[in-house]
């Protein structure tokens, strides 16, 4: 059985510990990475909110993105992972931001990406991305491959930046 805390305890303490906030945009994973990393006591001390950015308009609405900023990007994509990390970062401040973006399942997304294939950003210090490949159609699993790589991908990331700054 998959759990929330263990999911999120391992990002959220480091966040916390460090002093260190997050925002979070999340349109795959629809509020997983957020409900693991408030599920650690004391969150309130790293998380500053986040969105589910899963249609135009809330891509509008909450990421003041404009149609002309997209123009060439499709969403399953690097790019896009980029700018939703970049957007949601700029919107509602913080240390990080990390973002998702893909195609749960279980039937490809509207530009032909397979099930099971998201790409992830983090912005802060540093800016890094990630793409996985899960290669399966199961939805609700994919949510939480995602969810995984993502939280990974920023642990990675602060961990090295912790390490450069003790340098």
């Amino acid at each position: 059985m998959n759990s929330l805390l263990s999911l999120g305890k391992p990002v959220g303490e480091l966040l916390k510990h460090s002093g260190q906030t997050l925002t979070v945009c999340e349109p795959s994973t629809a509020g997983l990475l957020s409900a693991a990393l408030v599920s650690v006591p004391g969150a309130s001390a790293y998380f500053l909110g986040s969105t589910v950015v899963y249609s135009l308009e809330s891509r509008r609405q909450f990421l003041d993105m404009s149609d002309s900023e997209m123009q060439g990007i499709r969403s399953a994509s690097e790019e896009y992972a980029l700018l939703c990390a970049r957007s949601i970062h700029k919107t509602l401040g913080g240390i990080w931001a990390l973002a998702e973006t893909g195609a749960t399942g279980p039937t490809s997304n509207p530009y032909k990406d397979p099930p099971g294939t998201a790409w992830f950003a983090v912005t802060g210090s540093i800016e890094r991305t990630l793409q996985i490949k899960t290669g399966h159609n199961n939805r609700e699993e994919n949510m939480w491959q995602f969810a995984e790589a993502a939280l990974g991908l920023l642990e990675q990331c602060i961990r090295e930046t912790a390490a450069v700054e003790k340098i």
